[in-house]
Order: C-alpha cells, then structure tokens, then sequence
C-alpha cells in the first residue's frame, strides 16, 4: 500500500472514531477535502470497500458506516510518526470540548478507561480504593463501563469491563471555563518521602510522544503505589502545568471547589517564575502539579494483575460519575 493511500485510509477511520454514529460517504467525502485531501465520491467508495474487506469498517447501508474493533485497533498501531504531536493535540481538543460547569457540578469531563477481566473485579476494588484513600488518585469520582459499551474511540470488549478515572487534563478545561489558560508540560513520577513530594525521577514532555506518560511509566513497572501508601515512599503519577502569574490566587480559590466536586488534583502551586521542585519555569508563569488520572489503574500492574489503559480515553457527563466508596456496590450491578 502506498503511503498516500495509507494516510488517506486512517484518515477515513479517525474520522468515523471521532462521530457520534453512522457517516454517509458524502459527509465523508466533504470532511477529507476541510483536511485536504483530493478524492472524488468514486475514490471514497473505492476505500470504503477496501476498509469493509479488512473488517476495519462496517457498512450499515443508507445510514453510512462505522468503525469496528479491529479499526481501532489498526488506529492504536497505526505508524508512530503519524502520531507524533497527536498527544498535545488531543489535549487541546478535549479541553476545548469540555462542557462541565464547575457551580452547577453538570456537564461533561475528560474519562481515562483501564479494561480489567471481569472475574478480577472484587480482587482489584480494594486496591483501587486504596490509592483514592491515600489522596494519590485525581479526585474521588471514577466511572464503570460494561461489555459493548462506547466511551469516546473504545469499545468496552466481552468479559471486560472498563475503569473509568478523571483525567487530570480536566483541570485543564476547569480553568479555560474561568478563563485561565494552561500549559501541559510533561507527565512525570514523583518520588515521595514520608508522604511528601521531593524530586522528579523521570519526565516526559507532552509534545513529543504518542503515548501518555503515565501509560509508559506503568507498562513499564516504574510506578511504586504499594510503597507509596504502605510505607509513604514511592513513586507516583503527576502532571506538571503552567497557568499565567496573575491567575495564581484565581486557582487557589478554585481548589476548594474542585474538592467538593470530587475533582481535587492540584498537589503543589508554585510561584511566579520560579522553579517548583527544580523545575524551572519562566517568567510571567506558574508551576503546578497535578495528580495523574490513571493512577489507580497502576497499583492493579503492580500486582500483576494484567490491564490495559488508555488516557484521554473521551468524554462522559458527569452524572455518570460516582464516589469511589461505592465501587463494591456498583460492582454487584456490573457482574
């Protein structure tokens, strides 16, 4: 396959990954040419019979088509270069789609989802709910999706069931709704002493991977969630942002809020242009350090127990959330 036909066909699939339900061809057609792309109807449906033949869409006659299981998948894989920079781009656009508001605690915020074997599920609860215990999970509020259900580009598989967690990034739309900007700068694991942050021990910056941080530092088995709520000394998940100088007091006075809505992730404020556990910052900005969202999903790797997670996995409202201490009762209702 040539590349021009490559990029065109995961073109074609990122657009049905991103739709509410079925696309015609001719929708189809008008979004590739908004992206650039020359085709005719007569291309468009060329690709899509090629796409129907590898099972990576599915044709629903008048309605259009959608993208399967096996798309998504081809979507995850596809080359890395055509995903480099996707991570900040994805970050900006789940910002900028955010609808919660704060005062009325409505609307929609950013869901990671870690799949896990149904049968694991009462073997994981009390782990997960130890991390929120121990303040290292972003918020209190958390979400479970079962079989076949759609949470942004996934799929819920048969026999699993999906995890959600609040991805720190909605701090992010958070601000932006009370007109504060903010600056995601890198995904990083923080080493604790005694409960306390002190250091940096890896960091990765946003704008040059196509994975989330926190999704290589745990495939990775770099996390240390046992020691850090045993013992207070491990390693733990965070974000680093920057937000304006003058909007410092303005975040402060939004935390307490935050808190009450079950969304509280801000770990450290710095101040204005100075660095904030070593790391600089420049001037006419603010550090700050977020709790990462996938953080209960990475105790469940510790223990060997095998799942599978995906940052900025989409939007859901908030109204499907649910406080982390009624996990065991809501499990009954999954199984």
């Amino acid at each position: 396959m040539s590349e021009k036909t490559e990029k065109k066909q995961l073109a074609i699939l990122r657009l049905l990954q991103k739709a509410e339900g079925p696309l015609p061809s001719s929708r189809l057609m008008e979004n590739l040419q908004a992206m650039g792309h020359e085709v005719s109807e007569r291309t468009v449906r060329y690709y899509f019979l090629e796409l129907d033949r590898k099972g990576l869409t599915k044709n629903l006659g008048k309605k259009g088509r959608v993208i399967t299981q096996l798309g998504l998948n081809e979507l995850a894989s596809a080359r890395v270069f055509h995903k480099v920079g996707f991570l900040t781009a994805k970050i900006d656009q789940l910002t900028y789609r955010m609808t919660f508001d704060l005062n009325r605690k409505t609307g929609k915020v950013i869901i990671n989802v870690s799949l896990v074997e149904m049968e694991q599920l009462s073997k994981i609860a009390p782990m997960v709910c130890r991390v929120y215990e121990a303040g290292y999970a972003m918020g209190t509020m958390m979400a479970l999706f079962r079989p076949g259900e759609r949470v942004g580009g996934m799929i819920i598989p048969e026999n699993m069931v999906g995890l959600g967690t609040v991805c720190s990034i909605t701090l992010n739309g958070v601000l932006l709704a009370h007109s504060i900007p903010t600056h995601s700068i890198f995904g990083g694991l923080l080493e604790l002493k005694d409960g306390k942050p002190t250091r940096f021990v890896e960091i990765i910056k946003y704008d040059g991977t196509s994975l989330d941080p926190l999704e290589i530092f745990i495939r990775s088995g770099m996390t240390d969630y046992v020691g850090a709520i045993e013992t207070g000394n491990g390693r733990i998940g965070v974000g680093f942002r920057e937000v304006p100088a003058a909007s410092r007091n303005d975040v402060i006075d939004l935390m307490p809020k935050l808190e009450e809505a079950g969304l509280g992730g801000f770990l450290k404020i710095g101040w204005p242009g100075q660095p904030l556990l070593e790391i600089p910052v420049i001037e006419g900005r603010v550090g700050a350090i977020v709790i990462g969202g996938l953080n209960p999903a990475a105790i469940i790797e510790e223990k060997g127990i095998g799942v599978k997670s995906r940052a900025l996995a989409g939007l859901v409202e908030y109204d499907k959330l649910f406080n982390y201490q009624e996990m065991l009762d809501r499990l009954s209702d999954i199984c």
